[in-house]
């Protein structure tokens, strides 16, 4: 299978809403437009849940026949690292490694002495584009920046080897570096994508940080204008690299937390139309949002339940939000107390809950706070499960049409 042009990372938590997001990639596809879909789930997720690789598999597969989708479809393992990359052989084809943890430790002098050869024809007297380095570099300034990610491409090295050692098929290889403590300059993604050249290390995305905020379930924060001149620089920046480093020409961005960043996406749309560019889109927690939405609007016992999960999470801030610090904004202050939310109808819930900006009732604190809640639904176990099978239509539809909006705002 080939991840195609265009692909989007869909998350499903629970596993019992495939179908409904492939519905919306059907409804794209009639439109004329074809995007894959990705179904990523990290280690963190698997645990807090206590599922499994193999039962993200099961699920997709039954999905994918349920369906009866033809296209191509992918099974991300999220932000694996050399601990957790054996626990999706066999079960994922699409492998995000995630080296954050390994940028700016030391390499071995011959390393650098090496790299540093490979780069001599990128300096002087070799001009690198504008858009890259608006003057002549040299190898001291080479040296410099690879001495902070040399190590990290090292990383990615081995766990490619150790899973082509292990793969006979062919799989999808994304390297992630948007969890860092700023946005790489233009010189410094193209030194990061010569290093992985120089490896020989086929990426086929590559997922950088960006200026401004991206935190989970809400829209992007940040100066618009600076976004733009970021990722139509960054567009460029691997249609360079796919030219002068070989990389596969299928090569291009990944967006992490790129669900709701509704405010970008026509941003993206017209980079991506004016390069014939590609792009993957990595969501994750909108589905499960949904999820929550729907029992909520059913009312009864669905709203019930609704409610439960934000009690609790309420109650267990702390724990919750901790692993996903980096990507929350939520003012505690703003957050409804439980025995409010306990008395607001299910038509008020959903309005504090549905991404709509414009709309005086939606709760930005209140729906980050369930976006990262999902652990409460797991340890409802067979109560939560039920009320999803017992609400089955509903919140489809509600999945569906949550995942459409954002391939429609991306690709139409």
């Amino acid at each position: 299978m080939e991840l195609g042009k265009y692909s989007i990372g869909i998350g499903d938590r629970f596993g019992h809403q495939g179908e409904a997001q492939l519905a919306a990639f059907q409804k794209l596809m009639e439109k004329g437009v074809s995007v894959t879909p990705v179904w990523n789930k990290s280690s963190r997720e698997h645990q807090l849940i206590g599922s499994s690789p193999v039962d993200t598999r099961i699920a997709a597969e039954a999905a994918v026949k349920a369906a009866n989708w033809q296209g191509a479809y992918f099974l991300d393992a999220d932000h694996i690292g050399r601990k957790t990359v054996k626990d999706f052989i066999g079960h994922c084809n699409y492998f995000t490694v995630d080296v954050a943890e390994e940028i700016g430790k030391p390499v071995e002098p011959q390393e650098l002495t090496e790299f540093l050869r490979f780069c001599q024809r990128f300096t002087k007297p070799f001009h690198l584009p504008e858009y890259i380095s608006e003057k002549p570099i040299d190898l001291q300034f080479v040296a410099r920046l690879s001495t902070r990610y040399l190590a990290a491409i090292n990383e990615v090295q081995e766990i490619y080897q150790y899973l082509t050692d292990r793969i006979a098929q062919s799989f999808i290889l994304e390297l992630s570096i948007d969890e860092t403590q700023a946005p790489q300059i233009p010189i410094e993604l193209f030194i990061i994508l010569a290093a992985a050249a120089w490896q020989k290390i086929p990426l086929d995305t590559i997922a950088p940080k960006f200026s401004g905020q991206f935190n989970k379930g809400i829209d992007y924060v940040g100066d618009l204008r600076q976004f733009a001149d970021e990722f139509d620089r960054d567009v460029r920046i691997i249609q360079f690299a796919i030219d002068e480093l070989e990389f596969p020409a299928a090569l291009k961005l990944s967006i992490h937390s790129g669900s709701d960043k509704f405010s970008i996406y026509p941003i993206m749309r017209s980079a991506i139309g004016k390069y014939d560019a590609g792009l993957h889109l990595k969501t994750a927690g909108t589905t499960w949002l949904e999820e929550v939405t729907g029992l909520a609007a059913a009312g009864g016992e669905g709203l019930a339940l609704a409610r439960e999960i934000y009690r609790q999470a309420f109650a267990r801030y702390a724990e919750l939000t901790a692993p996903y610090a980096t990507v929350l904004t939520i003012d505690q202050n703003k957050l409804p107390k439980p025995a409010v939310v306990a008395k607001w109808s299910g038509a008020e819930f959903v309005a504090a809950l549905y991404h709509d900006p414009k709309a005086s009732a939606f709760n930005p604190h209140f729906r980050q706070l369930l976006h990262v809640g999902y652990k409460i639904a797991a340890e409802m176990g067979a109560d939560f499960i039920t009320a999803l099978e017992q609400n089955r239509t509903a919140i489809a539809e509600r999945v569906t049409a949550n995942i459409y909006r954002h391939l429609e705002k991306l690709f139409l």
